[in-house]
């Protein structure tokens, strides 16, 4: 039907000029001067004719193999880091990243705050490695926080091995996935959180106590310090 298009073509070309506008935006303009055109007929034309925006792509994530968890024999070999969320006494959401050490459970810090951005995080993870040295691996999930060009380039710097999981296989990460419903149980809904502070403050207890007290029956009934020592 190219010459009963042509004329609804040279509308829509009108319309468009210079600009990029999407196919409700050109209907509503093209019957505001042409009402006689119906919409139908103005959305063949738009669509068959190549008036239509491109489609964004769907961003792809790298190939990315499974991971499966290895239990390290030694200290250091492969950190596990991930986050969890819990809300203030007054509403306002926040957010805890949590570290452990998959060898014998540790927890290495567990920092409170409202927001994460890969920065924070890397700055975090650098104040665990000037207490407790370098891993060697840290394991992660596919969060932005991971993926971001800022926390590649600093694993890159520091020469740690990336050992990401795959998307929607938490068993990649289980020891930490462990770590976190226990940290849930004790402390995240145990407790109200006044403030930050108040939440870090007992936080800070929590680990004392989950690493040199608490037995764990994957270590043989011994605590994290024990077993490590």
């Amino acid at each position: 039907m190219p010459e009963k298009d042509a004329h609804i073509k040279e509308v829509i070309q009108n319309v468009i000029g210079t600009s990029r506008k999407g196919r409700e935006k050109v209907i509503r303009l093209v019957r505001k001067q042409h009402s006689e055109i119906g919409s139908y007929k103005i959305r063949r034309v738009y669509e068959q004719y190549g008036f239509s925006l491109s489609k964004k792509p769907k961003r792809r994530m790298h190939y990315n193999p499974a991971n499966p968890i290895e239990i390290p024999i030694v200290a250091n070999h492969e950190w596990a880091i991930d986050f969890m969320s819990d809300a203030l006494i007054d509403g306002r959401k926040f957010r805890t990243l949590n570290i452990i050490d998959q060898y014998n459970r540790k927890c290495m810090g567990i920092k409170a705050g409202m927001n994460f951005p890969a920065r924070v995080v890397t700055a975090e993870l650098e104040k665990v490695m000037e207490k407790y040295g370098r891993p060697k691996a840290i394991r992660t999930d596919n969060g932005p926080e991971f993926t971001s060009r800022v926390f590649q380039k600093w694993m890159i710097d520091n020469h740690i091995d990336h050992v990401r999981i795959q998307n929607g296989k938490p068993q990649q990460n289980a020891v930490i996935e462990r770590f976190n419903k226990t940290y849930r149980e004790d402390v995240l809904n145990a407790d109200i959180f006044k403030s930050i502070r108040t939440a870090q403050e007992i936080t800070d207890a929590w680990i004392e106590d989950y690493n040199g007290n608490r037995p764990h029956q994957s270590l043989n009934y011994q605590t994290p310090l024990e077993y490590a020592s």
